[in-house]
């Protein structure tokens, strides 16, 4: 089974087990531990603005919507955007004037998030399906790209990196909370397909993530830990993967974190021949 596959079943199954049992998704021992990486993320002020459902689908690693300013009127698209909290949270912040767009590849996903898009009757929103390797909307079209903990599990950040650059207008900002390691992780872990969808095996080093940014077109790069992990955080997810914890200990330590990462399209960017693509036709359903 591919990565994507995998991945594409695992948060089927996480929206799933939200509609049908109300469970907090990131339980499933399949995906990750709910304690340290999904814990705490969100105010008792935020989740108060949309639906129960929209905060237990929540499977990532940050708030994006918090450390990211956005201003009415914007247009916001958020990568892989699951049951949609991050959605519903900015579309709140860029008020009626404004859009915001999430994209997920995942079919019970989408779902789970038009209903609570319904639920919180916030109008300004669009869920699209489709993958952040291949965002389905034109060029320049948006002010901020967001994603939380979705871009590690990818095979091919340097596409979704230009993709982002890509849909960006001028002057627009990448803000992202994702998964990154400092220094170099044992290759058990890296080849273990259970930790990828847990965001482990799938993430970029600090310096690896900065250049494919500088790659991309991308300039104004910043990259600032949130929270990091040392190996008691990360003993059950890991011995769950099979891997012997105290082995690589000292391998494992404190090179795990989370991080927030920003970075802004100059405003003064323009397309290459040939790079940009023709507005792409956007599945709705």
């Amino acid at each position: 089974m591919d990565t994507k596959t995998l991945v594409q079943e695992k948060y089927a199954s996480a929206a799933r087990s939200v509609v049908e049992s109300g469970t907090v998704a990131c339980c499933d021992p399949g995906l990750r531990c709910c304690d340290p990486i999904t814990k705490d993320l969100y105010s008792a002020d935020e989740k108060g603005l949309i639906p129960e459902k929209a905060v237990l689908a929540s499977l990532g690693c940050g708030n994006p919507t918090a450390l990211i300013e956005l201003k009415p009127g914007e247009t916001v698209l958020d990568l892989g955007s699951g049951g949609g909290i991050d959605v519903l949270l900015s579309a709140k912040r860029v008020g009626p004037t404004g859009k915001a767009y999430g994209l997920d590849m995942t079919d019970e996903m989408l779902a789970l998030a038009r209903e609570n898009q319904k639920q919180s009757g916030i109008e300004n929103v669009e869920f699209l399906k489709g993958e952040i390797e291949s965002i389905p909307l034109s060029d320049n079209s948006v002010d901020v790209v967001i994603s939380n903990c979705v871009i590690n599990l990818s095979a091919d950040k340097d596409r979704v990196l230009k993709e982002a650059f890509r849909v960006l207008k001028p002057g627009g900002r990448f803000a992202v909370s994702d998964v990154v390691t400092r220094e170099e992780i044992p290759e058990q872990i890296r080849q273990s397909m259970l930790l990828w969808v847990g965001c482990v095996a799938g993430a970029l080093a600090e310096t690896e993530y900065r250049a494919k940014l500088t790659a991309a077109g991308f300039v104004n790069i910043d990259l600032e830990p949130t929270r990091i992990y040392n190996i008691e955080d990360a003993r059950q997810f890991l011995s769950e993967a099979g891997v012997n914890v105290d082995e690589i200990a000292s391998l494992v330590d404190g090179k795990i974190l989370s991080a927030f990462i920003r970075a802004t399209k100059p405003a003064d960017a323009c397309c290459e021949p040939g790079c940009c693509s023709p507005t792409v036709q956007v599945e709705k359903n």
